[in-house]
């Protein structure tokens, strides 16, 4: 392989949901800004681009938002059966107010019209465009040396109204965004024991969907 698909496939490896590991060090300018752009860099169904990107740096708000993300939390936790939730206790959900700053990916299911070129069958197809706008910020902090966690413990009204995001625009991900320590080798959730990764094998199928043999119950 060539030394760019070497790299690619290593910020892969290397990308991680971030919690603990974030030092607060500010992030600087010129860096945030090439994270976003490879973002805003993202395909998108009929060239919609149907994403926008709140900064959120004060203090105050997201301390609001972490206190609401604890409750969520507490909620969870309480639907758990006793074995899960002694799991579940170990594991830190959010970085909110340790991370650098806090970006809110929002969805508009109007963007570019009506009649949007590609969507017509898959209405979603403007979400996951949102998605891979995401998964190419994830990727662009990994490569900057960045750490990156996706916040997912909320009500979505909560969220646009702390933030005034008009009614027809989605938030579609809270990411705490900043300087971290390190990047841990394995992932927080099979660290804790909540989940192993899945064998890739187990998700390939040919041709038709084939259910795997270990799967079959």
């Amino acid at each position: 392989m060539s030394a760019l698909t070497t790299a690619l496939y290593d910020v892969i490896e290397r990308r991680r949901d971030v919690r603990a590991e974030f030092t607060g060090s500010p992030v600087a300018d010129d860096v945030l800004m090439r994270v976003l752009g490879a973002a805003h860099r993202a395909p998108s169904v009929g060239m919609s681009q149907p994403w926008d990107f709140v900064v959120v740096r004060d203090t105050a708000t997201r301390r609001v938002f972490r206190d609401h993300v604890a409750h969520e939390r507490d909620t969870f936790a309480a639907s758990l059966p006793p074995e899960r939730r002694s799991t579940f206790d170990r594991i830190k959900v959010e970085g909110i107010c340790e991370s650098s700053l806090g970006i809110v990916v929002t969805h508009s299911q109007s963007r570019g019209g009506q009649h949007v070129l590609g969507r017509h069958a898959i209405a979603d197809a403007g979400l996951y465009s949102t998605v891979l706008a995401i998964q190419n910020l994830w990727l662009a902090a990994t490569a900057e040396g960045l750490g990156l966690g996706w916040v997912s413990f909320y009500r979505e009204d909560f969220l646009q109204g702390l933030l005034g995001i008009p009614d027809d625009v989605r938030p579609v991900a809270w990411l705490c965004l900043g300087t971290v320590s390190h990047l841990a080798t394995v992932p927080d959730l099979e660290r804790h024991g909540w989940r192993s990764r899945r064998p890739l094998a187990d998700a390939i199928h040919h041709d038709t969907w084939q259910m795997k043999e270990r799967n079959r119950a």
